[in-house]
């Protein structure tokens, strides 16, 4: 029996495939334009900044503003801490810990040395009080009990915190201890990079914790201490995160500041004071806020173009992106940028919902700030062999007259 299915197969299908091939190197390419006209921003310099080394990151892009010696491992002193309280929030989060369980308190928690949340020897202390005691009153003593708790031991700790480092990212991160207190033996080293890292981590997945680090005080035992992060008190778009000091860390902050929807991480490692540090961190807040914004780019599913289909039971595609979108830009300039979708000219069916099917690059000033895939938003389905069949005299006469 004659059939024309097989005939499709055997015949056409082959031709449409070979006709696709021939043109399947061209690409096609979109472009969108925001603006018609570009002028680039004017941004003066980075502010010089006392401090061994120094970050300024777009806590919601991760892009870096401003860097020095960010990639150095240098003792972190207290900013260790910020791992330990980390690590306390993970095991809440996934069960293993609650914030009212009750944390015995050993000699060697009792006995620590440098800053204490004053817990007794002996003693039970909430999971939820000596979060406070490590994130607000930096204790010592507070950090060795966590650590005890959730491990066993702070060495066993200290293992934990390199795990996590790797996982994070962390590359000149390694920990011996859950405090941050030097030794003549040994002390834990981070990059002020790695820190930005942690901070991000730490706002991203702790929402719930987070508001901690911007608590100015806390009262344990009858002993009320403050907050050693004076930008609290100083600066209303300052919430975190966490001071640092010893002989051979200097003075270190890691701090964090929201303002008009844009996010800022700084950390200075090294400063000469307590009050230097808090100044260094006042400058790069302010230049980042001043002259840079975090502007949305893309929704999440935003169709960014639509594109013909041969073979197809329709005849057009929409293509997008399957997440949303980000950038850190110079203030002002969201109206500059201009994006390119770059697809292949010779799109056949069958397609699948989500599949890859180009790039789109964004640029600003001729650099590209933004590339990723693009994908298709919807199936569509092979169509039958007539449809099949025009689709390929439609590829074949085109490419005879395009030449």
């Amino acid at each position: 029996m004659f059939n024309l299915q097989s005939l499709a197969d055997q015949f056409i299908s082959p031709l449409v495939s070979k006709t696709a091939t021939s043109l399947g190197a061209i690409f096609l390419t979109m472009t969108v334009n925001w603006s018609v006209s570009a002028a680039p921003a004017i941004i003066p310099r980075a502010p010089d900044i006392a401090a061994s080394s120094y970050i300024l990151i777009d806590a919601t892009t991760g892009h870096v503003i401003v860097e020095k010696n960010s990639q150095e491992a240098l003792p972190p002193a207290s900013l260790t801490k910020i791992m330990t309280a980390y690590i306390a929030a993970e095991e809440i989060i996934s069960g293993n810990l609650l914030l009212a369980d009750m944390v015995h308190i050993s000699e060697k928690a009792w006995r620590m040395e440098g800053s204490k949340m004053f817990i007794g020897v002996d003693t039970q202390v909430s999971v939820e009080d000596l979060l406070r005691g490590i994130i607000i009153q930096s204790g010592n003593d507070a950090s060795v009990a966590m650590a005890e708790h959730i491990a066993g031991s702070e060495e066993a700790f200290a293992d934990m915190m390199n795990q996590y480092a790797e996982v994070l990212g962390m590359e000149q991160s390694f920990f011996m201890n859950a405090s941050g207190l030097d030794t003549e033996l040994y002390f834990n080293t981070m990059s002020a990079r790695d820190l930005s890292l942690l901070a991000q981590a730490t706002i991203a997945r702790h929402g719930d914790f987070y508001p901690m680090y911007s608590e100015r005080e806390f009262t344990y035992n009858d002993i009320r201490q403050s907050n050693r992060n004076t930008l609290l008190f100083r600066d209303r778009n300052v919430d975190g995160l966490k001071t640092g000091w010893t002989e051979a860390a200097g003075y270190c902050l890691v701090s964090s500041a929201e303002r008009e929807g844009m996010r800022l991480i700084s950390v200075v490692m090294g400063a000469a004071s307590e009050e230097a540090r808090a100044i260094e961190t006042q400058k790069l807040l302010t230049y980042g806020f001043r002259y840079f914004e975090t502007h949305k780019l893309y929704e999440k599913g935003q169709v960014l173009a639509n594109v013909p289909v041969y073979s197809g039971q329709e005849n057009a595609l929409d293509l997008g992106i399957d997440e949303e979108v980000y950038v850190t830009i110079p203030r002002g300039q969201g109206e500059q940028m201009a994006a390119t979708v770059d697809v292949d000219e010779i799109i056949r069916a069958p397609i699948n919902s989500g599949q890859i099917m180009g790039v789109v690059n964004v640029v600003l000033n001729d650099s590209v700030i933004f590339q990723s895939d693009v994908v298709a938003m919807q199936d569509v389905e092979q169509g039958g062999m007539l449809k099949r069949f025009l689709d390929w005299l439609s590829l074949l006469f085109g490419n005879m007259f395009s030449g």
